[in-house]
């Protein structure tokens, strides 16, 4: 069954947790959490979470462990990973790091358009991505510092390098943008774009 389940980063931390040990679905989320995994994993919703397990219950990656019963929480139901779970993830680790997937992100999707808008209202855009940019670097350079402290291995940390290096270099590519809109070299109008559009017809 595992060849027709559908990774998912969600999935990937799902097996990765119950690897070292089994847990209760709060327990894993709460362990995202605290090691900061929530960078590169939606935990938000715990609808989705729950229905992420049930998922690689069905396709037999995980299976229930014990239900735990005490009188100040729920009844909570402790899972563990199978060794189809175990041969899945190692599947999953290897396809997902030696092949670049083009996951179709929303930022390329919107550039593809940018036609549609003006060229001040792209800079106007652009400019608050930029805000939000330095922002996002400021704080994955804070985590950085303090995971410093603690003296983490490096391959605890890899995924934070590689978020601060992407946003590093997006953040580089918009201000290169910016400046081009600002002095004119990128620049366009619908009437310039209707005379290519017609140039190229047919």
């Amino acid at each position: 069954m595992t060849t027709t389940f559908r990774r998912s980063p969600l999935a990937l931390a799902l097996l990765g947790l119950l690897y070292r040990e089994p847990m209760h679905p709060y327990a894993i989320q709460q362990r995202i959490k605290q090691w900061g995994k929530d960078k590169v994993v939606n935990v938000g919703q715990r609808a989705s979470l729950y229905k992420t397990i049930n998922r690689l219950r069905e396709a037999e990656l995980v299976t229930v462990r014990e239900t735990e019963r005490d009188q100040q929480y729920p009844e909570r139901t402790v899972y563990e990973i199978t060794d189809a779970g175990r041969a899945a993830c190692h599947t999953w680790m290897a396809e997902m790091l030696d092949t670049p997937r083009n996951e179709f992100p929303e930022f390329p999707a919107a550039l593809s358009f940018l036609a549609l808008l003006t060229p001040d209202t792209t800079r106007e855009l652009l400019t608050r991505r930029r805000d939000r940019l330095v922002a996002d670097l400021a704080a994955l350079e804070t985590d950085a510092a303090k995971a410093a402290g603690f003296e983490l291995p490096r391959v605890l940390m890899l995924e934070d390098e590689y978020l601060r290096a992407v946003t590093a270099a997006e953040l580089a590519w918009v201000d290169a943008v910016l400046v081009d809109l600002a002095e004119g070299r990128l620049t366009w109008s619908q009437d310039s774009l209707a005379a290519f559009a017609e140039s190229t017809a047919g």
